[in-house]
C-alpha cells in the first residue's frame, strides 16, 4: 500500500511502545500519564447518568451540534469563571473529544507543511507528533523550573516566525514546571508584539497541592490588551474527573473557532452527546470542588512520598524539583560516582528489576537530553512508590 507522505514525519509513541513491555507480573509502573481510577467519583457520575436518562434522554442519546451540547457549554463557561476566566461565554468555546482533539483541530486549521511551530523543551509527546503529522518543523524553547524562558522564546519567534507557540504553563507534562506570573504576562505581551498565536494547554491546572498556581494565560489576557486575539486555550476533564468521558474544550478567536468547528464536522460530527450530558449534569450538581479536594490531597501525598524516596534512595545520583501539582516528576540523572546517566539504558534495567518509567528523550522535539526521565506518581500508592524507587536504586546500581 502507498500511504500518505505525512506519515513519514511521525512514529509510534515511545510511551505506547513501552507499555508492551509491562506485562511482567508485579511490575510497578511510573510510566503512564493516567489519573488513578480509584479517584474517579463513580457514585457522582452514576447519579449524573441516572438524572440525564430520567430527564433528557432524548437529547442525550441523539445527534448533537458540532460546537457542543449547549448545557455543557454553559457549565464549562461557569467552570472557567471559577478559575478566573470570567468573560468566556458558552458561544466562545467548542467541546472536543478530549483536549487531544483540540490540538489536532489546531493542527488542521493552522499548520501547512513547512510551517514552524515552537514548543517547550521538553513537552507533551503527542503534541510533537500531532504537529509533525501536519508537516510542521517543531522547534524547542528552553524551560527551567519557572517554565519557558521569555527572552529565549522571543529570540526564537524573531528567528523562525512560527505559526504558533504551544505551552503547558501549569504543571507541565513532563517537566512539572509552572510558568511564573511575571513570565505569563511576558508571554502574552510577546503574542501581541509579534502577532503569533499562543496555545495554552491546561489539563493539570486544577491539580495543585497547596497554594493555587498563577492564573491561566486566558484569565490574565484582559490585563494585556490585544492578547486574547492571539490566544487559544485547551481544557480537559480527563485528569480531574475521568478520561473515559473524553471531554475537552477549545476557547479561541471566533474566526479560528469557526474553522476548527468545520474541521471537527469532518472528524466525528460531534463529541458524544451522552458523555457531554453526563459531564454537564455532574458539573451542575456542584460536587466538583469536593472531588478536586480529594484528588489533590491524594496526589500531594504521593508526590511527597516520591520526592522523599528519591532523596533517600538515590541521593546525588538524581536532580529534580519537587512538583507543586500535576501528575509528574521530572528527574535528571547526574552520573554521580560513576552511576548511569543515560535514562534509555536505565529503563531496560529498571524493567528487569520490576519498575518502569519513561525516558525523557522522546519529549524533546530537538536535542534530546538522554539523562532525563519522567516519573508519574499518580497511580501508585505510597507503599508502591517507596518500593518502586527502591527497585530503581537497584537498577541504577546494576
Amino acid at each position: 500500500m502507498k500511504f500518505a507522505d505525512r506519515l513519514n514525519n511521525v512514529e509510534t509513541s515511545a510511551i505506547r511502545e513501552l507499555f508492551k513491555l509491562l506485562g511482567k507480573p508485579g511490575i510497578i509502573s511510573f510510566a503512564g500519564g493516567f489519573p488513578d481510577s480509584a479517584m474517579f467519583d463513580v457514585s457522582g457520575i452514576k447519579t449524573a447518568v441516572e438524572e440525564v436518562l430520567a430527564t433528557q434522554a432524548g437529547a442525550a442519546l441523539q445527534y448533537g451540534a458540532t460546537e457542543g451540547y449547549q448545557p455543557l457549554r454553559e457549565q464549562l463557561s461557569a467552570f472557567m469563571a471559577t478559575k478566573g476566566a470570567k468573560d468566556v461565554a458558552p458561544e466562545q468555546l467548542i467541546v472536543t473529544t478530549g483536549s487531544q482533539q483540540a490540538l489536532d483541530l489546531l493542527g488542521k486549521t493552522m499548520i501547512n507543511p513547512g510551517d514552524k511551530v515552537i514548543v517547550e523543551g521538553p513537552t507533551f509527546l503527542a503534541t510533537i507528533q500531532c504537529f509533525r503529522l501536519y508537516g510542521a518543523e517543531v522547534i524547542s524553547a528552553p524551560v527551567d523550573s519557572d517554565g519557558v524562558q521569555p527572552d529565549a522564546l522571543e529570540k526564537l519567534i524573531v528567528e523562525h516566525q512560527p505559526k504558533l507557540v504551544y505551552l503547558i504553563p501549569t504543571f507541565g507534562n513532563p517537566s512539572g514546571a509552572t510558568l511564573s506570573l511575571e513570565r505569563r504576562k511576558q508571554v502574552l505581551e510577546l503574542a501581541v508584539k509579534h502577532q503569533v498565536l499562543v496555545v495554552e494547554d491546561d489539563p493539570y491546572g486544577d491539580l495543585y497541592f497547596g497554594e493555587a498556581p498563577p492564573a491561566s494565560l486566558l484569565a490574565l489576557s484582559p490585563s494585556v490588551p490585544g492578547s486574547r486575539e492571539w490566544l487559544a486555550h485547551c481544557g480537559s476533564l480527563s485528569k480531574v474527573l475521568c478520561p473515559g468521558l473524553r471531554i475537552g474544550w477549545l476557547i479561541a478567536h471566533p474566526e479560528l473557532l469557526a474553522r476548527a468547528t468545520m474541521c471537527k464536522q469532518f472528524s466525528d460530527a460531534h463529541t458524544s452527546t451522552y458523555a457531554q450530558a453526563t459531564a454537564a449534569q455532574y458539573l451542575l450538581s456542584g460536587v466538583m470542588p469536593q472531588t478536586l479536594a480529594r484528588v489533590r490531597a491524594v496526589y500531594a501525598e504521593r508526590a511527597k512520598a516520591m520526592g522523599d524516596a528519591l532523596r533517600l534512595e538515590l541521593g546525588d545520583a538524581v536532580e529534580f524539583v519537587q512538583p507543586k501539582g500535576g501528575l509528574f516528576m521530572w528527574v535528571k540523572l547526574t552520573g554521580a560516582r560513576g552511576q548511569e546517566s543515560n535514562a534509555n539504558e536505565l529503563a531496560k534495567r529498571a524493567i528487569a528489576e520490576g519498575v518502569a518509567f519513561v525516558p525523557g528523550a522522546p519529549f524533546f522535539s530537538q536535542n534530546p537530553d538522554l539523562s532525563t526521565l519522567r516519573l508519574s506518581f499518580a497511580t501508585a500508592d505510597v507503599d508502591k512508590i517507596r518500593e518502586g524507587i527502591a527497585r530503581l536504586k537497584k537498577a541504577l546500581a546494576a
